[in-house]
């Protein structure tokens, strides 16, 4: 983390105000690592001083923050990409230091979660808890109820078999020669849902991850996020 005003992060400990906080460092109220200080340009690491008030240690109080975002194609959901490509990260700007809950590839749109929150990460994508994904796919040529039928009972993908799934067909445009479908799937296997769709040699032309555990990116535009609501972030903790 990058080093801060001390004054600053007393403010943000809710001590009291920056400028009052000022006062506070004058009077060598303020400790640092067990040294008094009372010069106002000193910075601190808050991951790694320990900062004194009152002979009291204080701490930012952690505030967790959970957003939807409607992601773009051509983003990815990687923190750091090698080939500094544009990250989600670059449309979410928020003070806290967030990242994306799972991954969506960068040409599938959609749903996607970020947090600070660690806990809500390791249960949202913890394999054990099964948390619904809603797809809209569209595919080239015409799917045929039996290869719909193969999609529903599970397809084999590399070294593995894919567990049912919910489908239906949405659209069948015989003049463009291509399908649209949408896929309801709890796993999370890497580019699941393309594979599927080659498994029944249908190649996929667009794919847009629609919901999440219920939760729809419909009223947001695409690049643009909110928060979750309480009872929102309760419902995925509840899978």
């Amino acid at each position: 983390m990058e080093e801060i005003r001390l004054q600053k992060y007393i403010a943000d400990c809710g001590i009291t105000s920056r400028r009052k906080a000022e006062e506070l460092i004058k009077q060598g109220k303020i400790k640092v690592n067990g040294k008094t200080i009372t010069e106002l340009g000193t910075k601190i690491n808050p991951q790694k001083d320990i900062v004194m008030y009152n002979n009291n240690i204080i701490q930012i109080e952690q505030k967790y923050v959970y957003i939807l975002l409607n992601k773009p194609i051509g983003y990815v959901t990687t923190v750091k990409d090698q080939f500094n490509r544009e990250s989600v990260l670059d449309l979410v700007k928020v003070k806290e230091r967030i990242v994306p809950v799972g991954r969506l590839d960068m040409y599938t749109s959609g749903a996607l979660i970020l947090t600070n929150d660690g806990d809500f990460v390791y249960k949202v994508t913890h394999p054990k808890h099964e948390v619904e994904k809603t797809y809209t796919v569209t595919i080239k040529g015409m799917v045929t109820n039996e290869e719909v039928n193969q999609l529903k009972n599970g397809v084999k993908i590399e070294d593995y078999v894919t567990r049912p799934a919910k489908v239906r067909i949405l659209k069948i445009d015989k003049e463009k020669n291509q399908s649209r479908l949408e896929i309801k799937i709890h796993e999370g296997k890497n580019r699941q849902i393309r594979k599927m769709c080659e498994a029944i040699n249908h190649k996929v032309l667009a794919l847009h991850r629609s919901e999440i555990a219920g939760i729809g990116v419909k009223n947001i535009e695409l690049g643009k996020w909110r928060y979750l609501k309480d009872h929102e972030v309760k419902q995925f903790l509840d899978v």
